[in-house]
């Protein structure tokens, strides 16, 4: 038996061997059973299976304790302290395969990863499944979205027994019953296949690789490492958030310098009227990217201090039926209506930047032709940021191999994970940054590269444009302690309109939709109502105008998943703070306690609550009450939250 602990020594792991030579890992925090023992090993497609009659070759052990600073994101300063414990299996029949397990204990979780050295019996691997289990050693309540269903990740979170899940996506988060918080997932997801949780018995879970056109899961020659699998570990919900294992997993910067061309900011976008129907990505009457249209949104976003504005459907391609199918799609090409040049120089001239957008259709292969011609007509027009699509249901990507063959990907399969790197890294070239939707999940290879600033993978607003089946009001707190916590999320929030089609109501509060600027991070953050509307409400919007969306500190003050949340933010350079705090269905109160503040400074707090009678459901869903006060360090403040409701707080020095 070998066994290792996080440098505070409260979580323990213990890796065994039973009588079969099968091995196993087991997790203890504070010496109580966290996870029960659980299998390691491997399944091919043309090989036997390692997973029995192994030996333990060999441990080595290791010490970390670092920081590093990053470009952009929730906190400036990141540590890195754990330690680490590899261990060396061998096979004990013919073949003698080795297969190493690398596990890093952090003092808020565990990582592990396999490596599968190029040996004698192995210079290829095509693996049909990991073996790899995670055995609870106790029920709860687990927070999932369902993996292998048409509509990729946009799924609404199930909120069912530990024992009641069937197969999950990651992140999937649980509270078991004794309180303790855990959440799985993985990182730095690179030339491998996205991992999901098949249940297989009891609280019983098991890894489940996301399928490939072909038999094998994963194909690679020997001499690599998986992703890590993750078990972030903590009291609370709050704690799960603070957790920055994923990133420290990574690899550092490959960039070098970014911060002359990697500049974190808002934009605005042709874009929520074509969502609710009223405009079109296709060329006709109702074209949404017409020159006009477009510089009215540049003068909006220069009069309001916006760095960007996002067009969608500027290029040739859109006409006709283009859903799961964009091969006539060309990034290099405007229509007729839309003149790129003037736009480009107009936008310089008021101090704005377009932001591309390339729907591919899922028509992958299409696109990787276009990468280097697309890339450059980007940058040549100025834009510092493009927003990628993919847009085909689950299993329908196109993938055509150099033979002409064609087959159908899954977008987190071993090919598409590949190509969302190859199109990251071709706009590094250009000095542009990826914003990608219908994407691969954030395992956090944003800190590898810096210009994968963020993508949507989830339910974002465009799911309360349409008539039927919006985003319910608990969906923004399962989102904190979800899915965000593998990264950031361009959700597109501020439409303070509340209303979608046909004037169909979104269940949000006004000043929630402020909040949410604050709790869902992502660098580059779109203000996604029309200019129309936000002319409508000058005192709610300007929070969206004063709120950074680069931070050097974050906490999270408070929170239950799926309930509320509470986030604090520091800002860059001026230090300012910003609170954004959201409920769900029911109506909350807490008080929080401003002991973040500078000692003996006194502060200002512009605070957008909502009002007396403010609830999701009726016409008072606009009501806000917004009011300055005086505060200290030490200080409390009330937070009631309507049904459906949040408040949005700027604290500054006075």
């Amino acid at each position: 038996m070998a066994k290792a602990s996080s440098p505070n020594g409260r979580i323990t792991l213990s890796m065994s061997l039973d009588n079969e030579g099968r091995p196993s890992y087991a997790v203890q925090r504070d010496g109580k059973p966290l996870i029960a023992d659980s299998r390691l090993g491997f399944m091919f497609t043309d090989a036997p299976k390692i997973e029995r009659n192994l030996t333990l070759a060999g441990t080595q052990t290791a010490r970390h304790d670092s920081t590093w600073t990053q470009p952009w994101g929730e906190w400036s300063i990141i540590r890195d302290h754990h330690n680490e414990m590899r261990v060396t299996f061998r096979e004990k029949g013919d073949l003698q395969r080795q297969m190493d397990v690398t596990f890093r204990l952090f003092d808020d979780g565990v990582a592990f990863r396999y490596t599968l050295p190029d040996q004698a019996n192995l210079h290829h691997a095509n693996i049909a499944e990991e073996l790899t289990q995670f055995a609870f050693a106790e029920g709860g309540t687990a927070w999932w979205k369902p993996a292998f269903e048409w509509n990729r990740e946009e799924y609404l979170y199930n909120k069912t027994p530990l024992d009641a899940v069937s197969t999950a996506q990651t992140v999937m988060t649980v509270k078991l019953a004794s309180g303790i918080h855990v959440a799985l997932h993985e990182a730095a997801l690179v030339d491998y296949s996205g991992m999901n949780l098949a249940r297989a018995q009891g609280n019983v879970f098991r890894a489940a690789l996301t399928p490939g056109s072909g038999a094998p899961k994963v194909s690679r020659d020997a001499g690599f490492s998986t992703p890590w699998r993750t078990i972030a570990i903590a009291d609370d919900a709050a704690g799960l958030y603070m957790n920055h294992m994923i990133l420290n997993l990574n690899e550092p910067n490959k960039l070098g310098e970014v911060s002359d061309w990697i500049k974190p900011g808002k934009f605005a976008g042709v874009w929520w009227n074509m969502i609710k129907g009223d405009w079109t990505w296709a060329r006709g009457p109702k074209h949404g990217a017409t020159t006009a249209n477009v510089r009215r949104y540049i003068d909006f976003a220069a009069a309001n201090g916006f760095s960007g504005v996002l067009v969608e459907g500027w290029n040739v391609g859109w006409d006709g039926d283009w859903f799961g199918n964009g091969n006539a799609m060309n990034f290099s090409q405007p229509t007729d209506d839309f003149d790129a040049d003037a736009l480009t120089a107009y936008a310089k001239a008021k101090g704005v930047r377009l932001i591309g957008h390339h729907e591919t259709g899922g028509s992958a292969s299409h696109y990787d032709g276009q990468l280097d011609s697309a890339f450059k007509w980007a940058s040549d027009h100025g834009e510092q940021v493009v927003k990628t699509g993919y847009v085909t249901d689950a299993g329908q990507i196109e993938r055509v191999d150099p033979d002409g063959s064609r087959h159908r990907e899954w977008h987190e399969g071993q090919w598409m994970v590949n190509h969302y790197l190859r199109v990251v890294q071709a706009a590094s070239k250009y000095k542009i940054s990826i914003d990608s939707h219908e994407p691969v999940k954030d395992t956090g290879l944003r800190r590898t590269y810096p210009n994968w600033v963020a993508r949507e993978g989830g339910r974002g607003m465009e799911y309360n444009a349409w008539i039927g089946g919006k985003n319910p009001p608990e969906h923004e707190a399962n989102l904190v302690f979800t899915q965000m916590l593998g990264g950031p999320m361009d959700f597109t929030p501020g439409v303070l309109s509340l209303t979608g089609s046909e004037g169909s109501a979104i269940q949000s509060t006004i000043a929630k939709q402020l909040a949410l600027y604050v709790v869902l991070y992502s660098p580059f953050v779109m203000a996604a109502d029309t200019p129309e509307n936000y002319a409508r409400y000058p005192g709610p919007f300007k929070f969206i105008k004063d709120v950074p969306t680069d931070w050097a500190d974050s906490l999270v003050l408070n929170g239950e998943v799926g309930d509320y949340v509470t986030i604090a933010r520091k800002s860059k350079g001026k230090g300012d703070w910003y609170i954004g705090s959201i409920g769900d269905e029911e109506p909350r109160s807490h008080k929080i306690n401003l002991s973040f503040l500078d000692d003996g400074a006194s502060y200002t707090a512009e605070i957008y609550r909502d009002g007396s009678d403010a609830d999701y459901r009726s016409d008072a869903r606009h009501s806000i009450v917004m009011e300055k006060k005086a505060v200290r360090k030490g200080e409390s403040l009330q937070i009631d939250l309507a049904p459906g409701g949040g408040q949005a707080i700027r604290i500054y020095k006075n």
